[in-house]
């Protein structure tokens, strides 16, 4: 193959690649009931304007989440009650972060760069997808990630898909 061909295969691997389009979490499977580290990779900025804020919805049955600070951004969170109690160790949790917020920083359009927080998934079936609906802000532009496949739909059919996380077998069993 030619580097030419290559080059070209490599270039309409990388445009179909939904991956690199959207705002999407680096590990798309962990165990149910598991700590998941949520890494949300941000690859590009709205309509060639640089990334200015960040925010993420914690859905319901995600516990115990802890952002992580970023240098030169600010870090807010919401914090609001849970439908349910929730045991978490040796406690038992009634509110938590429901959403996270990095602000006030600059990432510029053909930079790629994450955001990180750790949580604690739900006990769920094998299988279930967990969507943690984003929001983009690039100053007076903004992509709202927030899509969710209805029944039948697949990501791909969609313009602004929500980051998510499909829940495997948890560890051991």
């Amino acid at each position: 193959m030619t580097i030419k061909k290559l080059a070209l295969l490599s270039a309409l691997m990388f445009a179909a690649s939904p991956a690199l389009a959207h705002l999407t979490l680096e590990t798309a499977e962990a165990p149910a009931g598991s700590t998941y580290k949520g890494v949300i990779r941000v690859g590009h900025g709205c309509e060639g304007a640089p990334t200015t804020a960040v925010r993420v919805q914690i859905p319901e049955g995600v516990v115990a989440v802890k952002p992580m600070p970023k240098p030169g951004w600010t870090l807010e969170t919401s914090v609001a009650a849970y439908s349910e109690p929730v045991q978490y160790r040796d406690r038992t949790l009634t509110e938590g972060v429901r959403e996270i917020t990095w602000s006030g920083g600059s990432l510029p359009d053909e930079w790629y760069d994450e955001f990180v927080f750790r949580a604690q998934l739900p006990e769920g079936q094998v299988g279930q997808i967990i969507y943690f609906p984003s929001i983009q802000e690039c100053g007076s532009a903004v992509s709202r990630w927030i899509q969710v496949p209805a029944a039948g739909q697949s990501v791909e059919d969609l313009q602004e898909p929500a980051p998510a996380v499909t829940l495997t077998a948890p560890a051991g069993k």
